[in-house]
Formats: structure tokens, sequence, C-alpha cells
């Protein structure tokens, strides 16, 4: 039996997807964004960009009833002594429910595959790589187990998930986690205190990370701004919330159980969460990654109490295809977020389409359109620096002394001997860091097509490509330059077979153009067109990946197109017999 999910709201800021890995994703998005801006922020008043999460609940779409308990998911699990307000959604809110808070006890769940990054301080969001997440039968499955809800009956149409952003972060100097709900309820309760210290947090970008472009359960669509901060009452009435609901998908859909899927001969990057206790230089974290029999070690990881630390490490994956496992382990304080990391090496230049031949048909073709592959054009990380606040003081003591004078009276007197003891702390700075991914592409007619006219020309001719790719960032040590473009093509419907482009130049602006064709009578750098390509708009997809960093890999869906018309036969013609030959 057939069956769809649809994915119905929300969101906005995100972007990477932290995993490459393949997903099957249906549905229909309808999705809205905002924000973008972060101002500035104190030691006591703090949060990181990547310190988030999504608080899932079931809600049963007849009547509203919250039917499981929220569950948080995260990609950097912050500490469990972090400040809550336990596993509340916003509808229970809604219906009457108060703050409650909570000292420590929180527990969320990693899971095994990535969520895309939600809060963003600049407004680049990542629609299609949040709506591919949660349509993936995978996420829904582990949703399923993670709330004790049977799978085939969530997915029934009787049932919503309901999803709020949650933010990590110091407040007043201590670390607290809440939807964009609660922080709202705690700024009426601390009367407007965390408004006025974390308003581009608290007010704006996680608000407005997601809300309703079409209202649903009994929440309203969001109308009004999303670039400004919001008032605790539209935030509690509008705003920090999607909703996905289901009618149908397809049984047969491509799973992947991997943390990360890389491609071979490949550099990339691998990082896990470190946090539990406090790492400084009097005790600092190590954190060791086995890959493949070698060890790389990250020393001198540091991070304050109650909070994290990303560590990563930059390594080239194997020549051939192969599933690995890397284990990870920390020496001093801390634990890390995974002790083992399931990769799968995979080789993209295996598929090639096959060659075209003069009397190829395809009758029953369509045009497709191109696919929204996932697309992550801004990575944002950081690294917790420390310094010494010193803090002198006198644990001298009184010296005692006395002597006797001629009247035999005692005398007394005593002196201060002062000692000077620094009984200072570690304090810590975040050191922001980013990447940006910026690509162009273009498809022209091959030289050796005598009838090409710009960028019109028959059937049955070769096309060339050129791509261009640039990585732009504060921190060119932890990120890896764009190394991989894939291209596909109409006559395939953008699927069954795809062209490896070959990378001509490398670093942080890198090229890329087809591979010599071995059916290239020049041996060309070409891909020849179907001598049965309807006319019409012929479209190239190309998808550029392999621009890793430690919050995930960078990707860019480009696409470029010329004009199909008529065919190459029509460049043949017969010539006379000449009778007296």
């Amino acid at each position: 039996m057939k069956k769809n999910l649809i994915m119905f709201l929300v969101v906005l800021l995100l972007s990477t997807t932290l995993l490459p890995i393949s997903v099957y994703a249906v549905g229909d998005g309808n999705i809205d964004t905002g924000g973008g801006g972060m101002g500035q922020g104190t030691s006591t008043n703090v949060w990181s960009p990547g310190d988030e999460g999504v608080r899932v609940t079931v809600i049963r779409s007849s009547d509203h009833t919250v039917v499981t308990n929220p569950v948080d998911i995260t990609n950097k699990p912050p500490s469990a002594s972090i400040y809550n307000f336990g596993k509340v959604s916003k509808v229970q809110y809604s219906n009457g429910r108060s703050l409650s808070p909570v000292a420590g006890g929180y527990v969320c769940v990693k899971p095994s595959q990535s969520i895309p990054r939600i809060i963003s301080t600049d407004g680049n969001n990542n629609i299609d790589a949040i709506k591919s997440y949660f349509t993936d039968e995978q996420v829904i499955r582990s949703i399923a187990a993670l709330t004790g809800m049977n799978f085939d009956i969530l997915i029934n149409g009787d049932y919503k998930l309901l999803l709020e952003p949650i933010a990590y972060y110091k407040f007043e100097g201590v670390m607290i986690a809440t939807t964009a709900t609660e922080a709202a309820m705690y700024d009426e309760v601390v009367n407007g205190l965390l408004r006025s210290r974390m308003v581009s947090l608290t007010h704006k970008n996680l608000p407005l990370a997601m809300f309703l472009e079409v209202s649903d359960l009994g929440y309203p669509a969001w109308s009004g701004s999303t670039t400004t901060s919001a008032s605790d009452a539209d935030i509690k009435s509008s705003l920090g919330l999607g909703i996905v609901r289901f009618t149908e998908i397809p049984e047969e859909l491509e799973i992947s159980a991997y943390d990360y899927e890389y491609r071979v001969d490949t550099d990339v990057i691998t990082a896990v969460t470190v946090s539990g206790g406090q790492s400084d230089p009097d005790q600092s974290t190590r954190v060791s990654f086995k890959i493949a029999g070698a060890t790389y070690t990250v020393s001198n990881v540091f991070y304050p109490d109650g909070d994290s630390q990303l560590v990563w490490v930059k390594w080239h994956t194997p020549s051939t295809e192969q599933t690995m496992d890397i284990q990870v382990t920390v020496s001093g304080p801390g634990n890390a977020s995974q002790s083992t990391i399931h990769v799968n090496v995979v080789d993209m230049d295996k598929n090639p389409p096959p060659n075209p031949v003069a009397d190829d048909r395809n009758d029953s073709f369509s045009f497709a359109s191109v696919p929204n592959r996932a697309e992550d054009t801004r990575a944002e990380w950081g690294i917790w620096r420390p310094w010494w606040q010193a803090y002198w003081v006198d644990e001298g003591h009184w010296r005692y002394s006395s002597w006797t004078d001629s009247l035999g009276i005692t005398h007394t007197s005593r002196r201060w001997i002062s000692k000077w003891v620094d009984r200072g702390w570690w304090e810590f700075d975040h050191i922001e860091y980013h990447a940006t991914l910026s690509s162009s592409m273009q498809i022209v007619c091959d030289s050796t097509n005598p009838t090409a006219e710009g960028r019109t020309m028959k059937s049955g001719y070769g096309i060339k490509e050129s791509v261009t790719a640039t990585i732009s960032t504060n921190q060119s040590s932890a990120v890896t330059y764009p190394q991989t473009a894939v291209s596909y093509f109409p006559e395939f419907q953008y699927q069954t077979y795809w062209r490896l482009l070959e990378r001509i130049q490398s670093g942080s602006t890198a090229k890329f153009e087809f591979q010599k064709n071995v059916y290239s009578t020049y041996k060309n750098r070409t891909h020849f067109t179907p001598i049965w390509m309807p006319d019409g708009n012929y479209k190239v997809n190309t998808w550029l990946i392999d621009a890793w960093t430690p919050v995930g890999m960078l990707s860019m869906n480009l696409a470029d197109s010329l004009t199909i018309e008529g065919n190459l036969w029509s460049d043949w013609h017969i010539a006379p017999l000449d009778p007296e030959r």
C-alpha cells in the first residue's frame, strides 16, 4: 500500500545539512522563514550557533490532544545539568500549563541522521534539507520509536508531529534550555530581563526559526514581520512551531544507517561534541579518532562548565568503496557525543551514461523537473579560548613579638607579613568562525558542433560544462575546499546515469569540467545529447559537494540550459549521383 508523508510548515533559518546521507523524501512543503542578525552578547549572556535542537510531540489531529511525551533531539547534546522547564509542548502551554523550572536532569537524543541547522544568524536557510529530513522514513521511524508510537499508527493520517525549535544558551551566567514559547513565558516571569539580554536569539531568531504559513492545530499562519523581534504575546500565540502531517508514503524507501557518507579519495572532516565538567589548561581534554588503523589526536580541547566544544579531525578517505567505523576516545574531563561513528565511502564514478547511437528512440519521454538536491551554503562554528582572570588575595599572617622593659613590664607587638596568592579562575571567550560556498555553472555547445548558433543546437551533438566553486572562510584549516561535482541529465530524468566531473583546478576556488568522453572522436570533454531529444529547453543539473566544515558539508544545487532545435539528421544530405561517372 502506498503512503505519502507531507510536511506542512515551518522553519527557517537553516543551513548545513550535516550529513550527506541519501534519503528518500517526498511531500509538499508549506514553509516560511525569517530572522537574521545576532547583535552582541556578553560572557554571562551568550548563545553559540549550533547549540540548538527540536522538540517533537505527537498530537492527535481530531482534538489536538498530546498523545506522547515530547522528545528533544539535537546534534549537540548539552550537559544534563542544564536548567530547563521539563518536556512540555506548546499545545500544553496553550492549554494552561505553567512554567515549572527544573535544575538538571535534562535528557535529549542525538539522532544518527543529523538535523539540518535550525537557528541562523544571517537569514540564510535550507528549506529543502529540513523538508527532506522530516519527511524521511528513517527519521519518522526513529521519532516513532523515541516517542513509543507505532510507526504505522503514527502515519495513518490521525496524528501530526508538532516541531518546536530549542536553544541552549547562557542567561545571567546560567546555562538554560528553552523552546521559543518557554523563552517568552520566562521573559514575562523575569519582567523582560531575558528580552533585554538576549533579544536577537530569544525574541527573533529562535521564534522565527519555525512558524506556520497555513493555520493548523489552532495556531494561525504568521503574517507579521520576519526580520524584527517579536513580542512575548506573538511568540506564544503564533511563533516557534512547525507541523508535519501524514497521508501516505511509498513503502520502498532508501534508508541509510550511516552517520557520514563520503566519496572515495576525498579530504573530509569528522566531528563529535565533547561536554561535561570543565576543560581548561589546568585539566584539559584530549580527543582521539581511530580511523583505518591511524590515530588522529586533538589536544587542548577547552570549554566552560555547562557548555560543550565541537572537536573535529580532517582526513583522507580510501580510494575504494567500503564501510568504516571510527572509534572516538576522550582523555580528561567530558565525554564525546559518539564513541563510534559509522561511515560509508562510495564511488560516484561508476555510472556514466551509455554511448548514444543514431537509432536510439524514446517515444515515451517527458521532461522532468530538476530535483531539489540538498543545498547548504554557509556553516558556522566556534572554539572556546580560555584566559586567566587574576584575583590576588593577601593570605599573610600576623607576626607577634614581645619584650620586657627595665621596669619589668612586658610589651607585645604584631606585624602583618603579606603573602599574596592568586585565587583567580578561568574565563572563556567564544571565537566564532564561518565558511560560505558560492558557485556557478555553464553549459555550452561543443566547439566541434558545426551548426550550433550561440546557445542553440541540434540534438545528437555534444555539450561542454564548466563549474567554478569558491569557499570563503576565516578558518581555512577547518575546511576542505570543493572537491566533487556530479551532473545529471534530462534524458535520464536526472537520475539513473550521471557524470562525475573532473577537478581541473584545486584550492579555495575550484574548477570542474566533464571528464574526457571515451566515445568522442576528438576525446573532448563532452556529453552527447540523444538524437531523439525533443525541441525545447535542455537543462543540466549539477550537484556540487564535498566542501567539508566541522558542522557538516557545504553543497549547492546548480542548473543551466541551452535550446534544442532540430536534430543531427537534418545536417545530413544525399548527394545526387553523377551519371557520367
